[in-house]
């Protein structure tokens, strides 16, 4: 098999290696590496853009992904020579039979919330520097918002549910946060500064509303909590065109997702007793 190249079909040079590390710091390169390449989910990510993103220096992040390839974890896509998650990663999860508590515990609220709400409904956890989605719900109403599928991955600090979640941990850790995937923002046509003004604000309201969303002509509400010890960080977004979502109606939305948000813990925390 040939090397790895940057993803546009130029090799990447093998000659200047970088220096050895400790086996601790090569698995968190790696696994750094993998959620950026997930981030790109099919349409993959470039090494030059994994190596700018990461401050990883390409040779180190050419020589990981060497590894990965071999491994089956990372796959090379034939035509765009970029680079994807491979098919070892979603056989490894089937060693996980059970569901998710999170996502038991969520199943009824959510199905019912967004039979209410008509809407589309987001939930979304925390992971290390970035949200995952893990469920979908589609309303009644004819137009929905279908901003997110099961399984993306966004930079805290992109998304209104990511904005909630910084809004809930101290400020000095969401600064952090913020600092370290500011190489990420410019990838989503954001930065830095503009996701801090919206943390902030989201900290003084209790919630996040995004008033332009992902898609434009949406519109979007979050709100984070965290459930019983040992439960990850996560968020209940509702997303919608604006019409939908009028300044009279915010109150109402908000009201129910915190509403849901007390049924999913509650569910957690039953679930557990």
């Amino acid at each position: 098999m040939d090397g790895p190249d940057d993803g546009h079909g130029d090799p990447v040079d093998r000659t200047a290696d970088a220096q050895p590390v400790d086996g601790a710091q090569s698995i968190r390169r790696a696994l750094t590496i993998l959620r950026i390449i997930a981030e790109g989910r099919d349409a993959g990510v470039s090494l030059s853009e994994v190596a700018r993103v990461t401050e990883i220096s390409r040779p180190t992040v050419h020589r990981i992904v060497r590894v990965l390839l071999d491994e089956g974890v990372v796959e090379q896509k034939p035509r765009s020579r970029r680079y994807a998650i491979g098919e070892q990663v979603p056989l490894l999860a089937l060693a996980r039979s059970s569901r998710s508590p999170l996502l038991a515990a969520a199943q009824h609220p959510l199905d019912e919330l967004s039979q209410i709400l008509g809407d589309t409904l987001f939930l979304t956890i925390r992971t290390g520097l970035d949200t995952l989605c893990i469920a979908r719900r589609i309303g009644p109403f004819p137009i929905q918002v279908i901003s997110l599928e099961v399984g993306t991955r966004r930079p805290l600090g992109v998304s209104s549910a990511g904005i909630a979640l910084l809004s809930q941990i101290p400020a000095e850790q969401a600064a952090e946060i913020l600092e370290r995937n500011r190489e990420r923002f410019k990838r989503y046509r954001t930065a830095e500064e503009t996701a801090a003004a919206e943390v902030a604000e989201a900290r003084r309201l209790g919630f996040c509303i995004r008033n332009i969303g992902l898609v434009p002509g949406t519109k979007a509400i979050s709100v984070a909590f965290t459930g019983p010890a040992g439960s990850p960080q996560a968020a209940l977004t509702l997303a919608a065109v604006q019409r939908r979502l009028t300044a009279r109606r915010e109150p109402d939305v908000v009201d129910r997702l915190r509403q849901g948000v007390e049924d999913i813990i509650g569910n957690l925390v039953s679930r557990r007793s």
